[in-house]
């Protein structure tokens, strides 16, 4: 069982002070995909004057753009960066860094036809574009802190997570959250990118995982195990509807999310079709038709 983290304490516009070096504002937006909203994270000494970073402005939001102006007021924002487009992480960076002076560093959008899936709500910012491209292994610096770029896809084929390097901590984005699994929807999602940067993240062994959405992940090295071995297992259970006969990711959500509420059922969708295309990379499966939900699946 993945040791779920969902109680913490906040409230919407209020900077907290999570760390020595980590503040945190959350935007009013809740949803089944945001959990309570999205939590935007300005990291650097609370010392007025002092050099900082924010990392997921979020979603455009006046109310939110005001509460984080009014957060960093007394400092200088140097830096705006975004874990990925998504409408709940992007859209705000650009108001906020002009209104800050900052520059905007990302990974580069994903190709239009490549963006994910109105069903989850979780639409790019088709108008996001970075000052700065990011690739992965990039090292910014700033008064007392230092931000490592981390290439993490899968969530989002632009996904890039942040390593703090003084206390050990990653701010994760989506491709963890403490409150639930991370949806991973095609086109732009893709399973085996997201097991792959899930090792490479385990493999880190940092101390705090900070997600954008929730209450951080204060005892990482279990959790992410737990994390990839609930992956493994919805990986197996796929298997065996193909092996019992289903042949589309319509045909096997009833049965592998019984007690899920349906509404949440398109998006369970996706997920499984991320996992059968993974099969069919491994040489497991074998597709008939393109790589969405109208395709047809069997084991090889």
């Amino acid at each position: 069982m993945i040791p779920f983290v969902r109680d913490f304490d906040f409230a919407y516009g209020r900077r907290d002070q999570v760390s020595p070096l980590t503040q945190r504002v959350i935007a009013e937006n809740p949803g089944p995909f945001t959990f309570t909203g999205t939590g935007t994270y300005i990291v650097g000494s609370p010392r007025t004057g002092a050099l900082i970073a924010v990392i997921d402005p979020g979603p455009l939001d006046e109310s939110h753009l005001d509460a984080l102006l009014v957060a960093v007021a007394d400092r200088r924002v140097s830096h705006v960066f975004v874990t990925h487009t998504h409408r709940d992480h992007a859209p705000l960076a650009r108001p906020f860094a002009e209104r800050t002076g900052a520059v905007v560093l990302a990974a580069r959008p994903p190709a239009q036809e490549t963006h994910a899936s109105g069903a989850l709500d979780e639409d790019d910012d088709a108008d996001f574009s970075p000052d700065i491209v990011l690739t992965g292994g990039e090292v910014i610096e700033g008064d007392g802190w230092t931000l490592e770029a981390i290439f993490t896809p899968g969530h989002a084929s632009n996904h890039m997570a942040f390593a703090l390097r003084e206390e050990n901590a990653l701010f994760s984005g989506d491709h963890v959250m403490g409150w639930a699994t991370t949806v991973v929807a095609p086109p732009d999602g893709n399973m085996r990118a997201y097991m792959a940067s899930l090792d490479a993240v385990i493999a880190r062994d940092f101390a705090t995982v900070w997600p954008t959405h929730g209450p951080p992940v204060t005892d990482p090295g279990p959790f992410l195990r737990a994390y990839r071995a609930h992956r493994l297992e919805r990986e197996a259970q796929v298997v065996d509807r193909l092996r019992a006969g289903d042949r589309t990711a319509g045909e096997m959500v009833p049965r592998l999310y019984p007690t899920v509420d349906q509404s949440l059922w398109p998006a369970a969708s996706l997920s499984v079709l991320a996992h059968l295309i993974k099969l069919v990379e491994d040489g497991v499966a074998a597709m008939d038709g393109e790589p969405d939900l109208t395709a047809e699946f069997r084991l090889v």
